[in-house]
Formats: C-alpha cells, structure tokens, sequence
C-alpha cells in the first residue's frame, strides 16, 4: 500500500515538470523570427508610385513617413511616375461660391469630386497647368490677380497683384524653368499705344520683372499659353499668316515656330494649340498633328481625321470645333447648338462619339505632390 509521503513527493515532481514545460513554451515563444521587415531604401519606391490621396493619408503612420511624403525630391520623383490625369472646369453655384470640379479621366468623364475655391468669389479663368499645379486668373479694372493650386494636396499660393491701368493683358502662360528648377508665371500685356510688354513672376519671390518688349504685333486665338519643353507656346496672327510664339522660360527669350504644312485651307477659327503626351499638338479642322521634336519644324507629323465632323450631325451645328486631344485617346470637342454650347468626348480610336455635361472649357491636370508654396 502507497504512503501519502509517498503521493505527496510524486505530485510535487509531476507539478515541477509542469512547470518546465510551461517555461520552456513560454521561452520557445518569445525566441520565435519577427515578421519581416522593409528595407528602408524599398519603401520610397513603393510609395512614390501610389496615388495622392494614399500618401496623405500615409503621413500620419509615423514620423519617417510623413518627412519622406513631405520631401521635395521624393515629390519631384512620385510626378515622373504619376499616370493620373485629371480634367478640371470651374462652376459657379447661387453667385455666392465657387467650385473645382474635377472628373477622371480612367472613368470616361464620370467620376466627380468637387473643392470650393480657397479664395473669394470671382470670375476666374485657366491660364495653365504644370505638373499638378493649376494657374488661375481673375480679371479686374485696374488690377489682374493670379493664383497657384494644386487641388491634389489642397495647397494654394496667391501671386502679387500686377496693376493694369489703361493697359490690357493680351496674354497668359505658367511653366516650369528646368535651369533653376523652379516655376514662373507670365503675362504679356499692351498699353494705349500698343507697346506690348511681357513680365515674369518667378514663384518664392514677392514682384513682377519686366523682361523685354515683346516683339510681335499680332492677333491671338488662345490668350492661355500652352507649356512644353521649358517653353510657353501661344497661337498668334500679325493679319498675314498664323505661327507659334514661343517664350524659354530659362533664357527668357523669344522664337518663331511654323505651323504643320496643312495642304487643307482651314477657317481661323478651327485652329487650337494644345499639348499632347508633352508634345506640341496642333489641330487644325478636322487635323491633328504633334511636333514630335519639340523646335524642329519638320518633325510635324499628321496623327490622325477627326471623321466625327464629317458626320451630317456635326455639319447641323452653327459652331464645332476640337479643342484638344485628351490622354484617354478622346478628342475634346465643342459645339454650338441653338445658342447653347455643349461638348462631345469623341473616340478617335474606335470612332466613337457621346455628350458630356461640362460646365465651361476645362484644364487637364496631372496629379501630384508639387506645392505652390516655396
């Protein structure tokens, strides 16, 4: 028969292996591999290609992130790799508020999303946009104010006021100066005697500098220039022939470029300037051409007819007219019907045509991280 002395020493030795046990599991735990973790030099390259709206959000996850997010060379990297592309047009709600009202360009002008302007109630214009950041402009008597916006990251920066008494501003242009490494706004602007003068803004400074006389009397069909290759490029008339004008923003000085040999006689009024895949694009009636080597005038290459305003429809329209030539393989066109005017998204791919709700003319944007406020 078994003592309790006995049953006593064998409890307390199974109750110590216990713990042995238990110890050893604990110890075996805690020595297990960590999860796996980023090297620091991968995550830039991971982040610098998502879009906007997630890296504001991802600032706020730790401290590293939000000064990596905020950094200008990681912003100015993040835009080499941007592919988003925005269409913008401005609204005006009960004369009390202005909107943005932004539509992508990846859902066929569907999507929507709308931002109140920052700043009072006006009547605004696009001068241009430049690597995510857009170039506004109100118009008053005696005084013209400008603005920059980058709508992606809400960040707003308003220019000096440029006084205008009996002058008149003929045109706009806003780029960026690749010699510096920094953006520059442009007007050109002509007195009572038609002297004309072009002034330079150069963003992080608090003036205006007077550059030179401009050196074409001439007549525009876009005041809005179009920025290209460190250029801004307007469509200009001296009454005998149509040319582009071109500005250099970094050796700030002027040229003249020929327009495409277009065998078709074409209306004054059905040629626009405008920029496609960073290239100069011409569309003249129903022709679209791009400058494929930016200042070599024989590199104009004709891309494609536009047959939509061959169609008996597009002939009933008092006015039709493409405006541009969109990322999406759309071409942007607008019409005049009954005094109305409307725009159609014409697929010059597949010859496809629908109507879309515009508000006005509107500006293609990339997205980005680039401020306005240096």
């Amino acid at each position: 028969m078994v003592s309790d002395k006995t049953i006593s020493i064998k409890r307390r030795k199974l109750t110590k292996k216990k713990k042995k046990k238990k110890k050893r599991t604990l110890t075996s735990s805690s020595s297990s591999p960590s999860l796996p973790t980023l090297p620091f030099d991968l995550i830039p390259e991971i982040l610098c290609r998502l879009p906007v709206k997630f890296l504001l959000q991802f600032r706020c996850i730790c401290k590293s992130w939000k000064s990596l997010i905020s950094d200008y060379k990681f912003a100015k990297k993040h835009l080499t790799l941007s592919t988003t592309h925005t269409l913008h047009c401005i609204s005006y709600r009960d004369n009390a508020h202005v909107l943005l009202n932004s539509y992508s360009l990846d859902y066929v002008l569907t999507n929507i999303t709308q931002t109140q302007f920052p700043s009072p109630p006006d009547s605004y214009l696009f001068v241009g946009s430049c690597n995510g950041i857009l170039c506004l402009v109100r118009e008053g008597t005696d005084v013209v104010h400008l603005q920059l916006w980058n709508p992606s990251i809400r960040k707003f920066k308003e220019l000096p006021p440029i006084s205008t008494p009996q002058t008149f501003v003929s045109l706009y242009g806003f780029g960026y100066d690749p010699i510096i490494d920094n953006y520059k706004v442009v007007v050109v602007y002509s007195d009572l005697n038609r002297k004309m003068e072009l002034k330079v803004h150069t963003l992080g400074t608090d003036s205006w500098k007077t550059v030179s006389e401009f050196p074409f009397a001439f007549v525009s069909a876009q005041r809005p220039g179009q920025y290209v290759s460190g250029t801004i490029n307007w469509l200009v008339s001296t009454g005998i022939k149509w040319f582009i004008t071109s500005f250099d923003l970094g050796n700030e000085c002027y040229q003249e470029v020929l327009l495409p040999d277009d065998p078709c006689k074409v209306d004054e009024n059905k040629l626009s300037l405008s920029i496609f895949r960073a290239c100069l694009c011409m569309i003249s009636g129903e022709n679209v051409w791009v400058m494929k080597e930016y200042g070599n005038e024989e590199s104009w290459t004709k891309l494609f007819t536009i047959s939509y305003l061959r169609v008996p429809r597009a002939s009933s329209y008092s006015y039709i007219m493409a405006e541009c030539v969109l990322e999406n393989e759309q071409v942007l066109l607008t019409y005049n019907e009954d005094e109305r005017f409307g725009h159609i998204s014409y697929n010059y791919k597949n010859d496809t045509s629908k109507f879309i709700e515009l508000e006005n003319f509107p500006e293609i944007c990339v997205e980005s991280l680039i401020s306005p406020c240096f």
